[in-house]
Order: C-alpha cells, then sequence, then structure tokens
C-alpha cells in the first residue's frame, strides 16, 4: 500500500501546479444570481430529490409507448436530474422533450452525443466530418466554426450538454471504439483542434465535454464490450493521454467524461477508471483541479457492468468522485443505494451537495432558470442550413490530402495527352466521384471480372485513377482493402501511371506492402458526396491541396505529411454563397426557365451561372422534345449555332494574330488571292468581325440546291448515298455534291456589298476565315480546334458531327426540317450553310454542353489562362474584346458581342462594358464579364419543332435570367 501511495502522490505532485490555474467552468456572468437560486433551488429538496439530479437516463424518441411510460415514471418518482437523448428524429425528440420537461418538478438538463453533429444519434439533422477528417485542416477557425455550429443545432433542439469532443490521442491504428472519432495520434494537434471545437461550442451556449477521461486512444479493445487496458507508466499518461485535458482546463471545460478502461499506473488495484476514487478524485479533481461536471461513461456498458453489481456501480461511482452517472442499469437502486450510504454516513452532506450543486449550476448557466419550450416551427430546416453546407464543404477541402506524388502527377495537367480510366474498389457507392471527374475531361468507368479481364480492358489508357469506396454510414464501418484488391492495385500500377484515392481513414493505407509503383496517393477520408466531388476537382487542379494527415500509416506514411498543390484555374463546382451571391435569389431563375418551357418557348433547357472559377448554378430543364420522355441531363448536347463563332474560328484566328501571322488590320486580299481585285479586298479582320465592312447578312444557299418545281433538294446536287463525287452529308442519308462547297465560296466572293457602311450581322465572314484557317493549316477546322483547344481544356462534350460520335440519346434535336431535309435534325447541324460544308462550319456547327461552353468562357474571362496552359496573352484577349466602332453606333468587338449602347440589345443592360459574349439561332447565348467575374450559358433549342418564331427573345428569357444572375450577387 506504501507503494502505490507514493506512485499516486509522486504523479499528483506533478500535476500540482496546473490544479491552481484551472477555475470553476460553471459560474455564470450573473454569478451572484446563479448562486442564490442554486441555493434555493438545492434547500428546498429533499433527499430523494437531491439524489435524483445526479442521474442522466437515456431516452430515445423512437422508443415504444411502453417504454415512454417508463421513462416518466422515472421521472415522476426519482425526480432525475437529466436525459441523455439517442436515436430518433429532431421533431419527434423536441415534442417528446417538451412533454417530459413539463412533468419534471425542476427542469432537466439534456444531453446528446453530438461528436459530429446531430445526426450522430438523429435522422433528418446535419453530420459534419469525423474527427479524423477534422485532423487534417491546418485552419483551427474551421474547426471552431464547426463546433459553434454543432451548437447551435444542439441549443435548437434543447440540448444543453454535447458530449464532444472526443480527446482521445488515437495513437493505436487497431482502436475499434475511437478511431475516426478522434483528431488524431499528435497530441497538440488534438489539443489544438478540441480546444477550437470547445470554444466554438460553448460560444454558442452549449456546454461541452471531454472524453474520455483519463484517455482511450491507445487501446484495441471497445470499453462497450469489455474493459480495455491501458498499460502505460503515468509518466507517458500525463504527457500524452492527460495533456489536452489541462489545455482544455485552462481555457473553461465544463465537464468531463471518465472512460471505463483499466490503467494500473494509475489504479493498481484494477477498479476501472470511472470506479476509481484515485482517478476522479485525486487525479482529475485535486490534482488537476478541475471544477466542471464530471459524468460517468454510460454505466450499463461492459467495462462498468461486470465489475460490480446493480446499484452498488453508481454508489462506487458516486463515491469515486462521479458527479453524474449516466445511463444507469437501475436507476431507482442506485437512489436507494447512495441514499442508504447517506444516512450511514459513507456519504457526507457535503459530498453530496458538491454534486448537486453543480449540476444546479450547470442548469442556471444553460438558462434552466428560465426554461421555455422547444420551438417546433421550422425545427428541420434550422437544423439544416445553407451555413452548414457552407461549412462543410470548406471542411472537405481543407482536410483532402495528397500522401504522395511522384513527378507532381497532381494536379493532372496536359489533359491532350492524358488517356484516363477509373476503376472502383471497395463495397460502397464511386459514382459521384466518377460524375464529377467526368466534368473535366474524358474518364471511362473501366470493371473487369478477373485481373487479366481487367488489365486486358486498360491497354487503352495510360493514367489510372482508383477510387477505394467504403461506406460512410459511421466512423466504425470497415476500412481496409480486400487481398484480391490489394493484387489487382499492384497489378495496375505496374503498367500505368496510377493515382490512389482513398475515400475512407487513412488506416487503409496500412495494409499497402508497397507503394513504389503508386504515382500519387490522395485520402480523402470519408464517402461522402461531397468528399467525392472535392477530391475529383483536386485532382484535376481546381481546388488546392491543404490537408496535411493525422495519424502515421505504415511505414510510408508519418503524421503531418501532405503535399501542397496550386490550382490550375479550372472551373471548380461550390455554393452561391461562396462566392458573394444568394441561393435564395438565384432560385428565381427556376421559375423563368420554366416559364420558357411551359409557355413553348423551348422544349428544354441547361443553365450555368459561374463566379469568381466556381459554378454556383447547373441545372438542366424540361425535355429533349415536347413529344418524349427524355429529360435534359448534364451531359446531353446541344447544337449552340452562332456560339461556334467565338468557341472556334475566334480562337484559332487569335493564336494566329498573337503568332503575328495577321494582324486586326489583315485585308482579306492579303490572306486570300481570291478576293484581290474583288469588291471586298480592302476588308480589314477588324471591321469584318465587327460586323461593319457592308457584307450581306447571310445567302439561303441550299435554295439554289432544291428543286424549282417539287422544292426538294435537287438530283443535280444530291444523292442518297455517300460516294466520292457526293461526299458532303448534310443529314442522314443525303449528300451534296463534293464540289459545292467552291461555289459557296465563289457566292460570297462575288455577293454585293451593302450600299451603307452601319452596324450588320453577318455570317459571311466566319466562312471566309474557315476557308482561309484550313488552307493556314492545310487542315480542317474540326481537327484543328481540338487539337489546339478542346482536347488541353477537358472540352470532351464539345464536337462537330456529334451524330458520329455520341449515341443520339445524348443529342438533343433542333427541328422537324419541312423545307430542306425533310426529316428530324439530330446529330447534324441545324444551320444549312454548314450542312452544305460536311456540318463544319467557321459560324456554326458545334455541339456543346453547358459545362464545357463554361470552360471556354473562363478562358477568356481569364485572359487566355485555363488548366495550367497560357492559350493567349491577356493583351490579345484585350485586343479582341473591344470596341472599336462605338462611336459609329456599333456596339461589337472583334468577333464578340458586346452590351448594348442604348437601351435595346443583348444583355439585360445589367452587365459591365467590359463583358463579352454572343447568342446562338437555336436559343443559346453565353456571355462573361470580367468585372463581376461572371459567366453564363443558356442552351436550348427552340428551334424544335419549328424555327419560325423565337419567343425565347421576344420574351427576354435569356436576358431576364441574366437580370436575376446580376441580382444575387451580395459582395
Amino acid at each position: 500500500m506504501r507503494q502505490i501511495y507514493f506512485i499516486l502522490t509522486s504523479f499528483c505532485i506533478s500535476l500540482s501546479t496546473f490544479a491552481q490555474i484551472a477555475e470553476n467552468p460553471l459560474l455564470a456572468k450573473d454569478a451572484v444570481a446563479q448562486q442564490k437560486w442554486v441555493d434555493s433551488v438545492y434547500n428546498s429538496m429533499a433527499l430523494a430529490e437531491k439524489v435524483g439530479q445526479l442521474y442522466m437516463v437515456q431516452v430515445m424518441s423512437n422508443q415504444d409507448q411502453a417504454t415512454k411510460e417508463k421513462i416518466i415514471a422515472t421521472i415522476r418518482e426519482q425526480h432525475i436530474g437529466g436525459l441523455i437523448y439517442s436515436l430518433g428524429g429532431p421533431v419527434r425528440q423536441a415534442k417528446l422533450d417538451n412533454e417530459l420537461q413539463s412533468i419534471s418538478k425542476l427542469p432537466l438538463l439534456i444531453g446528446m452525443d453530438a461528436e459530429w453533429g446531430l445526426s450522430m444519434r438523429l435522422d433528418s439533422t446535419y453530420a459534419f466530418p469525423w474527427n479524423m477528417t477534422l485532423g487534417a485542416i491546418k485552419d483551427n477557425k474551421l474547426i471552431e466554426q464547426t463546433g459553434r455550429h454543432i451548437g447551435e443545432h444542439s441549443k435548437r433542439l434543447g440540448v444543453h450538454f454535447n458530449f464532444a469532443p472526443v480527446v482521445d490521442i488515437n495513437t493505436n491504428p487497431l482502436n475499434p471504439i475511437i478511431g475516426n472519432r478522434s483528431f488524431g495520434e499528435d497530441r497538440d494537434n488534438v489539443t489544438d483542434k478540441a480546444l477550437a471545437f470547445m470554444n466554438g461550442m460553448q460560444s454558442a451556449g452549449v456546454l461541452a465535454n471531454a472524453k474520455h477521461f483519463p484517455g482511450h486512444g491507445d487501446t484495441d479493445q471497445d470499453s462497450h464490450k469489455t474493459l480495455p487496458t491501458i498499460s502505460f507508466n503515468k509518466t507517458r499518461i500525463d504527457s500524452i493521454e492527460l495533456y489536452p485535458y489541462k489545455k482544455l482546463f485552462k481555457e473553461g471545460l465544463s465537464s468531463v467524461m471518465v472512460a471505463h478502461l483499466k490503467v494500473p499506473s494509475l489504479e493498481p488495484t484494477g477498479v476501472p477508471s470511472s470506479l476509481s476514487k484515485n482517478i476522479v478524485t485525486n487525479i482529475l479533481k485535486d490534482s488537476l483541479g478541475f471544477q466542471g461536471l464530471i459524468f460517468t461513461d454510460a454505466l450499463t456498458m461492459k467495462g462498468a457492468a461486470d465489475f460490480k453489481e446493480v446499484g452498488d456501480i453508481d454508489l462506487a461511482a458516486f463515491k469515486a468522485g462521479n458527479d453524474v452517472m449516466l445511463m444507469s442499469e437501475d436507476v431507482g437502486i442506485g437512489v436507494s443505494k447512495i441514499m442508504e450510504a447517506y444516512n450511514n454516513g459513507d456519504i457526507t452532506e457535503a459530498r453530496l451537495e458538491h454534486s448537486v450543486k453543480k449540476i444546479l449550476q450547470a442548469k442556471y448557466k444553460v438558462g434552466l432558470n428560465h426554461y421555455k419550450p422547444i420551438e417546433l416551427n421550422n425545427l428541420v430546416q434550422d437544423l439544416n442550413r445553407l451555413k452548414d453546407a457552407v461549412l462543410y464543404e470548406e471542411l472537405i477541402e481543407n482536410a483532402i490530402t495528397i500522401v504522395k506524388n511522384d513527378k507532381s502527377l497532381l494536379p493532372l495537367r496536359d489533359l491532350e495527352t492524358k488517356t484516363i480510366a477509373y476503376v472502383k474498389m471497395g463495397d460502397d457507392d464511386g459514382s459521384v466521384f466518377l460524375d464529377e471527374l467526368k466534368k473535366y475531361t474524358k474518364v471511362h468507368d473501366i470493371q473487369g471480372d478477373s485481373l487479366v479481364d481487367l488489365t486486358a480492358k486498360l491497354n487503352d489508357y495510360n493514367t489510372v485513377i482508383v477510387g477505394f469506396h467504403r461506406s460512410n454510414q459511421t466512423p466504425w464501418k470497415p476500412f481496409k482493402f480486400t487481398d484480391t484488391e490489394l493484387t489487382w492495385l499492384y497489378e495496375i500500377a505496374k503498367t500505368h501511371k496510377l493515382i490512389l484515392d482513398v475515400f475512407v481513414k487513412p488506416y487503409a493505407l496500412s495494409d499497402l506492402t508497397t507503394i513504389e509503383n503508386i504515382e500519387s496517393i490522395v485520402v480523402s477520408y470519408q464517402n461522402s458526396v461531397l468528399a467525392q466531388q472535392k477530391s475529383a476537382q483536386l485532382i484535376f487542379g481546381a481546388i488546392e491541396a491543404k490537408g496535411s494527415l493525422p495519424v502515421s500509416v505504415g511505414p510510408y506514411f508519418k503524421s503531418g505529411k501532405g503535399f501542397l498543390n496550386n490550382v490550375l484555374e479550372r472551373l471548380s463546382y461550390t455554393v452561391p454563397e461562396r462566392v458573394g451571391m444568394d441561393s435564395e435569389k438565384l432560385k428565381k431563375i427556376d421559375a423563368v426557365a420554366k416559364k420558357a418551357i411551359d409557355g413553348g418557348m423551348t422544349p428544354g433547357i441547361q443553365l450555368l451561372v459561374a463566379r469568381k472559377g466556381k459554378v454556383i448554378y447547373n441545372k438542366s430543364f424540361g425535355k429533349h422534345t415536347y413529344e418524349d420522355d427524355d429529360p435534359v441531363v448534364f451531359n446531353d448536347v446541344y447544337d449552340v449555332a452562332s456560339l461556334t463563332k467565338i468557341l472556334v474560328t475566334l480562337p484559332l484566328l487569335m493564336e494566329l494574330e498573337e503568332k503575328g501571322v495577321v494582324t486586326l488590320d489583315t485585308k482579306l486580299s492579303q490572306i486570300l488571292p481570291d478576293y484581290k481585285g474583288s469588291n471586298k479586298a480592302n476588308i480589314t479582320l477588324k471591321s469584318m468581325l465587327s460586323h461593319y465592312a457592308r457584307l450581306r447578312p447571310w445567302e439561303p444557299f441550299y435554295v439554289h440546291t432544291l428543286d424549282n418545281e417539287t422544292k426538294l433538294p435537287s438530283e443535280k446536287y444530291y444523292r442518297t448515298t455517300q460516294s466520292e463525287k457526293f461526299n458532303i452529308e448534310v443529314t442522314d442519308n443525303l449528300f451534296l455534291r463534293s464540289d459545292y462547297q467552291d461555289s459557296i465560296q465563289k457566292i460570297i466572293r462575288d455577293s454585293d456589298l451593302l450600299p451603307k457602311l452601319q452596324y450588320r450581322y453577318s455570317d459571311f465572314p466566319y466562312f471566309i476565315l474557315k476557308k482561309y484557317i484550313e488552307e493556314y493549316y492545310d487542315q480542317p477546322l474540326d481537327v484543328l480546334v481540338q487539337e489546339h483547344f478542346y482536347q488541353s481544356l477537358g472540352a470532351n462534350n464539345t464536337m462537330y458531327n456529334p451524330f458520329h460520335k455520341i449515341s443520339n440519346q445524348r443529342i438533343i434535336p433542333t427541328e422537324i426540317d419541312d423545307y430542306y431535309r425533310h426529316q428530324k435534325i439530330q446529330g447534324f447541324v441545324h444551320d444549312m450553310g454548314a450542312a452544305m460544308q460536311n456540318g463544319v462550319g467557321g459560324h456554326a456547327g458545334i455541339f456543346s454542353n453547358a459545362n464545357d461552353v463554361a470552360k471556354i468562357m473562363q478562358m477568356y474571362l481569364q485572359k487566355g489562362f485555363y488548366g495550367g496552359k497560357r492559350y493567349f496573352k491577356a493583351e490579345t484577349l484585350d485586343k479582341f474584346n473591344t470596341c472599336y466602332f462605338c462611336a459609329n453606333g456599333n456596339r461589337r468587338g472583334v468577333g464578340f458581342d458586346k452590351p448594348q449602347l442604348g437601351d435595346d440589345g443583348p444583355t439585360c443592360g445589367c452587365v459591365s462594358l467590359n463583358s463579352f459574349g454572343h447568342s446562338g439561332f437555336t436559343g443559346t447565348y453565353a456571355w462573361a464579364d470580367p468585372e463581376k467575374e461572371i459567366v453564363y450559358v443558356f442552351l436550348a433549342n427552340r428551334t424544335y419543332p419549328k424555327a419560325v418564331s423565337n419567343l425565347l427573345l421576344k420574351e427576354n428569357i435569356r436576358t431576364d435570367i441574366q437580370r436575376l444572375i446580376y441580382e444575387a450577387i451580395v459582395e
């Protein structure tokens, strides 16, 4: 016994200096009034009522009526001090809590385990990331915000104590119960995170609880099932396990939960820590000087329940120094045992008063001296706020960690050189990750029934992304690779550049016996929807990598490791509030889009809004046609009509201008010898592309090829089967004479000029420039734009002639043609002049989706830079985005449309004069505003089934939506 006394005395002396610092964290600001209330209540209580205050009973809002009646009886008969809510739902819990509080003579102290939010126990509530995920974040202000948000949720639901944060230092990878619930293995990181979380939560008026004292992080057993042993000496425990508690005590931690652990160095008798006076009183209260509330862990857990008889556990826990007996096996027996001990003199009045008054102090501090029922209105909405989603996104972005990155493979650059496959491993869904990857470039989902089958299918790819997806349902779910998965992983790595992304806790990597052939490894921590989305964005450099490992894993990865990488300025995807926009105001766009569809203005719409390089609105409306049931979806492609001008011809010309091949003052006769001696010889590129060159608006070339009597395609010009002479495919099973393209160019060259020089929109410049650019490069326009722009931009949904490249199910029809091709136009360009050029026009012919168009517009907005590649110099963009003839009443830039100079024009009138864009005949529209950093894309097929009436334009649908976008800007 002397040896035991000496050990504990020495240990307590080492903590004695700390004991002088800690203050009572339960004191309210009006401490005098608080003490008066506490004394008054205590003095009015009978012994049974005082002892009843020591108990907190478990309640579930999904329980049956019989269980509920037992709880009511316990409240009435045992005068318990509080409730700890578990499973159920928020509305049910609020109603039940209001009822139970009305029954209790003294308002009940309400507690919950809400470590990552109320969703730890309740449906229909918000789930924040696990602590392990938060442990990877370097910015502790985000952790404080998390604590604050969880505190606000708890308070809204009438919860006064949240049994969080977990401050266990998880130094044992095999820990079955803590793991993801810990901030990590580094005591300083755990302490800093716990302190930030505590401060945030307690600032919301909810009392925090640090657990599991004296430290449950280095066990390989679950105290719910047995009594785990902590075998470290007192010096190690003092320097590691107790370290967070000391720091939190100094900063006002409200309460501590004592674990059920066997700690021989602190309690040589083998008594569980929760029942040990040496640990609870001598160390926690006396040596560490903690004056807050002390809770036992649940007394029903095997770690305690197997140690003593029912009721004796409660008595032992109270005599050890605990204030609150959590989840007693039998409150009635426990109360009787404690009262008996009190009456026998084993428990003094001072001891009872000490704990009961602390409980009453806590009740006063959380406002139970003026109890108010929980307000039910808008409860679920208040527990699932937009600002919670904003914070969650920031947390995930800051947590994802790159732990290996050989040759700086991440973020992925030079997409034109990459052929990328995605291989899913694990037993949970990875579809969100795959869909997000596909937003950046072409990524194929490859699966195999065997390793041989899989590797054969991967032969066509040089880069493989393996997503390891396991359940995100709880932090205790399995996290390991199977032996088969590891074998497949190693084999894939031998022959491909491999990116391994694990959507589970970092300990999954401990199974890797080698990482030699794996170029990049990303830890995304959880398999939530947002974690999958953000990890894909990180892989492509749309967001930074900021996280660092909170734990060491195997021989390869040490705690604190994490590669930082800069963004490549690709579009990322987020919520409007992240970029100073209002989600509720943006929702008004939905009504305008639906108005267009319901009003027969267009069968369907794709809509995208980006700001500051982040897509904040990306929705599809309606169907492909009025007749079918195919809804418009993200990767459907539209005929974008005249957007082709700024998506194809203009960027190719800008390249040539930047190289010095042409200037804006270059004349047509200088680049096309055919134009020497013509009436267009001295027209400059600047004037022509500003639509200020007296060129005719257009020519219905197809009319010249129709039979004069039948008005059908003439046999002189067309065949239904393809041949060398009839090689231009204008639509399915209809081929134009191969030499007619020369006729088109001759008609344009020989056409009369308009009599007056004024602004007049014309397609002719783009017919002319198509001829020049193709002759200069000796390559067709469709090949050039892919090689120069689309492949590296990752614009894999942007193409000419999609009929031959993708499924018709993804191609939106444009018209039922009854005047030229006499069939439904789907997959072939709607514009007749472009169709007569084999579908590849300089003015029309491109099909795309809103996401791809936004990439190109964002590249323009970023002055020619996107995805880590500079396409143009900033000054080149500025030259083309200049209105050279504004003084003459012409608003146009060089190729780009610009805002109106008066009341009427192509925009809402609310954009900056520096903005630019274009519109298309089929109902399309794309606009970029450098001053507000906004990209707006609207794609539609308003020409279906007939193109005769442009109701979208008449009803100002596109510009009304643009106005709503600008009205949604809040900063």
